[in-house]
């Protein structure tokens, strides 16, 4: 175990990758104006995704109707502006441009639309199924609050993998997710799994938000009695001094140690590491590359 510090330990540190192959993913993600997880949460993949011609996009804008204590996607200070009708075009044409293989959309949580931006995912999912239909096609999806009929509509879009983070433990979560129920995160993938039989389920958390081992393992247990086969486990970094701080860092033999566990428990497929976040290399846990060419092809 290693305990908070003013610098992260050596196995948190990256290389900033801002020429080549990522200037150019940059440079397309500009010029169709799409915004990607990777930069408004602040990943610390973002060079190494970017530069294999890889990225997961963020929909319905760059602003989030909730206030988590973790996250670094910007808050709504004012009203947000409808979905945007052009964007699902301009992302299938993004991944036909990119040759991705396995595509992951996410999206702020917009709790001010009435359908919570399903109906945009699954205008998104459409598009992309006409432009790369031999393409996988992964939704990282906020909790809709909870609603049926919104969950409905993801399920009939018919993803490849259905991703809901819970984040972290159940003590923890009323503070670290003000706004959200771990209960009902658990309920949404579970109803999810109802609704749309054989459609891999994905969960993951961030550790070192001062969580205990056994609340690890109980989470993990939570989360395959819902019905999640595949899990990711990372350090969480505080985007500032301002959000919820870190704990401790856990060493990467812990993180091994975790999916070791996990995989006993029954997931079918573990990503366990200081850096692993829930879109990294996704493709290569849905046996899909998240990549193409690797070079943007215009």
């Amino acid at each position: 175990m290693v305990t908070i510090r003013s610098r992260r330990p050596e196995w948190l540190r990256v290389g900033t990758l801002g020429s080549g192959r990522a200037e150019e993913v940059r440079k397309l993600l500009r010029r169709l104006s799409l915004d990607t997880v990777c930069r408004e949460a602040g990943c610390p993949n973002i060079g190494h995704c970017f530069e294999r011609g890889a990225a997961a996009f963020l929909v319905l804008g760059d602003r989030c109707t909730r206030s988590c204590g973790y996250c670094g996607v910007k808050k709504a200070d004012t009203p947000l502006p409808p979905p945007d009708p052009g964007e699902p075009r301009r992302i299938a044409e993004a991944a036909c441009v990119l040759g991705l293989r396995h595509v992951v959309i996410t999206s702020v949580t917009r709790d001010d639309l009435p359908d919570g931006g399903a109906g945009h995912f699954a205008e998104v999912v459409s598009a992309i199924r006409a432009s790369l239909p031999g393409a996988t096609v992964e939704l990282l999806v906020p909790d809709f609050r909870g609603s049926a009929e919104a969950l409905s509509a993801i399920a009939a879009a018919r993803p490849d993998i259905l991703n809901h983070n819970i984040e972290t433990v159940r003590r923890l979560f009323p503070s670290v997710r003000p706004g959200a129920s771990y209960r009902a995160s658990l309920d949404l993938l579970a109803s999810f799994a109802g609704m749309s039989p054989g459609t891999p389920l994905k969960s993951g958390m961030m550790l070192g938000m001062g969580e205990t081992r056994a609340e690890v393992t109980a989470s993990m247990a939570d989360l395959r009695r819902s019905g999640v086969s595949l899990l990711t486990l990372g350090q969480y970094l505080a985007p500032s001094a301002h959000h919820w701080p870190v704990e401790r860092y856990l060493e990467p033999s812990e993180f091994e140690e975790l999916r070791e566990e996990a995989l006993d428990a029954g997931f079918s497929a573990v990503a366990s590491g200081p850096l692993v976040r829930s879109s990294y290399h996704a493709g290569d846990m849905a046996g899909s590359p998240d990549h193409g060419s690797g070079v943007p092809r215009d």
